[in-house]
């Protein structure tokens, strides 16, 4: 039985972290190549016996370059899988802790070889991004970088929610009908939000339109973006500086704060 923690962590890689392998291999035009022609079901899974199927996986659908991502969400006739042997070497190896008790099976790799080669590139590519410890130089990739940070927080703030986090469920119960929303200045391609409502979630790609977000924590330039997200920087400083904008109530930055702090928690270790 897996501790209530490492059940968080597991949720967020299934449901918001590997979703992104979508938004990279879309957003790489070399890595869009890749995959232009291809007829593919990838998966990422870990042995569960306590699951009914015996395991949990998200998997990927792949048909002339467009993607379809059914998170959290096992498929039967996969063509190209890493299987872990427990949801412990999954969060293990997704977290960093590489080592021979971490590392996956790989089914259908020689049958399937050039597949399998480009999906382990853009897995590759995920985790380097997310795992970057400085931003990056040219502005394409600050696009693509903070993109995928903005669609993990709102993705990984609902995923907590869902699964019964105390704190975040606790505040999604007692919240009215609102939207909160992470944006930047100039680049309306990599915002997200999240609309929350008596204790439901769903989190959002894109600017919200149907109405202004209740909040929005909005900064000035991707760089003022990277600071916060990649902890550079310390948020108090950046809004001082005008780095960082609350368009709304300050309490409720602190508050959408702390939650990203603890997807970060879970995310990364």
């Amino acid at each position: 039985m897996i501790d209530q923690d490492t059940r968080y962590a597991y949720k967020i890689f299934l449901n918001a972290a590997l979703p992104l392998v979508k938004v990279i291999a879309g957003d790489i035009p070399a890595l869009a190549k890749k995959f232009e022609k291809a007829h593919c079901i990838f998966q990422v899974s870990a042995l569960d016996p306590d699951s009914p199927s015996g395991k949990v996986a998200t998997h990927f659908t792949v048909n002339d370059g467009e993607w379809k991502v059914c998170a959290d969400s096992v498929a039967s006739n996969a063509m190209v899988e890493l299987q872990f042997k427990s949801i412990d070497a999954f969060v293990g190896f997704f977290k960093g802790k590489m080592s021979p008790a971490t590392l996956p099976k790989m089914k259908g790799a020689i049958k399937n070889l050039p597949m399998f080669l480009a999906f382990m590139q853009v897995l590759l590519k995920m985790s380097a991004l997310l795992g970057a410890k400085a931003p990056p130089e040219d502005e394409e990739t600050k696009v693509l970088l903070v993109k995928c940070f903005f669609y993990l927080l709102s993705s990984g703030i609902s995923c907590l929610n869902k699964n019964g986090h105390e704190g975040i469920h606790g505040w999604a119960l007692a919240s009215p009908d609102r939207v909160y929303s992470w944006a930047v200045d100039g680049h309306p391609e990599v915002a997200a939000y999240i609309r929350v409502k008596a204790g439901k979630s769903r989190a959002g790609r894109g600017e919200y339109k149907r109405a202004m977000p209740f909040f929005t924590l909005r900064f000035d330039c991707l760089d003022s973006a990277l600071g916060i997200l990649m902890s550079t920087d310390d948020m108090m400083d950046a809004t001082k500086a005008g780095r960082l904008i609350m368009d709304g109530a300050p309490e409720f930055g602190a508050q959408l704060g702390d939650f990203m702090l603890t997807v970060a928690a879970y995310a990364q270790g």
